[in-house]
């Protein structure tokens, strides 16, 4: 990734006033951003090599509680440090808040000898590095969806989240008049990401009211992954200034359509597209046709990276632009894989399963890690469904996320690329969430079952 800037312009912006902070982040489990606020001179100092954090930070919950049986880290372990070792090549400005720059920062053991192979940033660097082995790039796109409320997230938060109010009043979708009323949220959030290095390309009203979607250009697998969760921490923080509250949860409520993200991929090799093949059916090669047969193959073993929480199955709903079955389908968004730029150099898989909740960096190393072995085993992709997707009746995506974590576990693919540890690691991480719903009364009971069970 090209870097916004360099160490020599750190310096020079730091003895001239215009920076005095320096944010140093590792992405968690949940792909969010935790770290420290550095002194400017202090990081110029020494910081810069290294830091250290709470190894708890890699085995933890939505809460940030520290549950029991992780094999990582535990109260038995004492809870030591891992090494943040920030990569110069992510320094960037953070135009939305005062004489502040940020750097993405790897997680290592507490010497520095090796990447936390359980860290999500680590665990694509090592998808990434098997594609190159194989003499490609990934090249990849995010979409990030979201909704945007009129009022703020602190009064959101003190009325216990009820009655919530969308910014706008009916479907956004393309809307240029109604998206309007958002612009005072969504202006900065362009112009702000754009001054910080993230290659915007634009924002559009989604498919439900006060749903809002940001689109960053394709590019290489890692820095596709950094920019959705820049992005992503941007778009809370810019809500949060400008007095709006907005969430990331697949489906806030039983009667709107969920977000999504959509992961756009292909395999490019000497700056050109491996997986574009003029001779080919609808444009495609055959390294295009192996790679999406494991995709899709191994799709249930990954789809605790695409939704990771039980709120996230609740978006799985025909007829809401959601999949709900493992097919692929030519330009049809009633499929979980898109194959989009059909016959044209632009050709490329979109998956339509992952929630705007996923970790951006876990659910691509999962899709590259289940390409592979598509590529590797030489597999047969099958022919293209037709019509409407949720008419079928087979290669339904997990109802739920025990399902998943259940055909996680049962992975030999991903066990295979990510190892035993990681994937026990994330199948204990979807047991927290399903262990803490399990034990909570919901309004849902109350009102259904307080008088007439």
């Amino acid at each position: 990734m090209t870097a916004v800037m360099s160490f020599e312009d750190l310096g020079s912006s730091v003895e001239d006033g215009s920076v005095d902070t320096v944010l140093a982040c590792i992405i968690d489990m949940q792909g969010r951003l935790m770290g420290k606020r550095f002194h400017a001179e202090h990081f110029l100092v020494s910081a810069w090599k290294e830091s250290h954090c709470c190894n708890y930070l890699l085995a933890t919950d939505l809460e940030m509680t520290t549950p029991e049986g992780f094999r990582a880290t535990s109260w038995e372990k004492g809870y030591g440090d891992y090494m943040m070792r920030p990569d110069m090549t992510t320094l960037r400005p953070v135009p939305w808040l005062e004489k502040t720059v940020m750097v993405l920062c790897d997680v290592l053991d507490h010497h520095g000898h090796t990447e936390i192979a359980h860290s999500p940033r680590a665990m694509l660097k090592r998808q990434i590095a098997r594609t190159a082995a194989l003499g490609f790039d990934p090249m990849m796109a995010t979409e990030l969806e979201f909704f945007l409320f009129a009022n703020s997230g602190d009064d959101i938060r003190l009325s216990g989240y009820r009655d919530l109010a969308a910014i706008s009043a009916y479907n956004d979708d393309y809307n240029i008049l109604h998206t309007t009323r958002a612009e005072p949220v969504m202006r900065p959030i362009r112009n702000h990401l754009f001054a910080a290095g993230i290659p915007v390309e634009n924002t559009k009203g989604e498919a439900e009211t006060g749903q809002q979607e940001l689109n960053i250009r394709y590019a290489t697998g890692l820095a596709t992954a950094d920019y959705h969760t820049i992005a992503k921490h941007a778009i809370k923080e810019i809500a949060w200034q400008q007095g709006h509250g907005v969430t990331f949860m697949p489906k806030w409520h039983r009667k709107k359509v969920g977000s999504s993200s959509h992961v756009h991929l292909s395999l490019w090799q000497g700056g050109e597209n491996a997986f574009y093949d003029p001779d080919g059916q609808f444009g495609m090669s055959e390294l295009m046709r192996r790679f999406m047969a494991g995709m899709i193959r191994h799709a249930p073993d990954y789809t605790v990276f695409l939704a990771p929480y039980i709120n996230s199955y609740k978006r799985f709903q025909k007829g809401t632009f959601a999949p709900t079955r493992m097919v692929w389908s030519v330009d049809n968004r009633t499929a979980a894989f898109r194959l989009c730029g059909e016959g044209t150099s632009a050709v490329r898989v979109e998956c339509r399963i992952g929630g705007s909740d996923l970790n951006p960096y876990l659910a691509m190393a999962a899709m590259l890690a289940a390409g592979l072995k598509g590529v590797e085993d030489r597999l047969e992709l099958q022919p293209p469904s037709q019509g409407d997707a949720y008419k079928g009746k087979t290669g339904s995506i997990p109802a739920n996320l025990r399902d998943a974590r259940t055909a996680l576990l049962g992975s030999s693919m991903l066990r295979e690329a990510f190892g035993d540890e990681v994937v026990e690691h994330y199948a204990r991480a979807a047991e927290v969430e399903l262990d803490d719903f399990d034990l909570v009364v919901t309004d849902y009971e109350l009102a259904r079952g307080f008088e007439r069970a």
